[in-house]
């Protein structure tokens, strides 16, 4: 498995917009995909997910740079996000029948 915090100085909007249009594009369904919670922070959001694997990860990292690429066209100034790779201690989802 393979996690990472992803802090982003940007406004929660724009998350709120790529979140939304990443469903839009996916509908939800994204390959290696574990955990996804966003939430808004003092600097703008931060990001946290697991993965099957870092690879899996890259690859819709691509995707999604793509999208932000899209949507911000200028609008926002996007400052390089603090990307913090962390070792999961244990993983629990009930309804998907997930514990590690």
């Amino acid at each position: 498995m393979y996690a990472v915090a992803t802090e982003v100085p940007a406004p929660a909007e724009l998350y709120d917009a790529i979140h939304a249009e990443l469903l839009r594009r996916t509908e939800g369904a994204v390959e290696g995909l574990l955990v996804h919670i966003g939430r808004a922070t003092k600097r703008g959001f931060e990001v946290i997910e697991v993965w099957e694997s870092r690879e899996q990860f890259e690859r819709y990292t691509e995707f999604v740079n793509t999208v932000v690429a899209e949507l911000s066209q200028g609008d926002f100034p996007l400052a390089a996000p603090a990307v913090e790779e962390f070792d999961l201690r244990g993983l629990l989802i009930p309804a998907a029948k997930i514990s590690r």
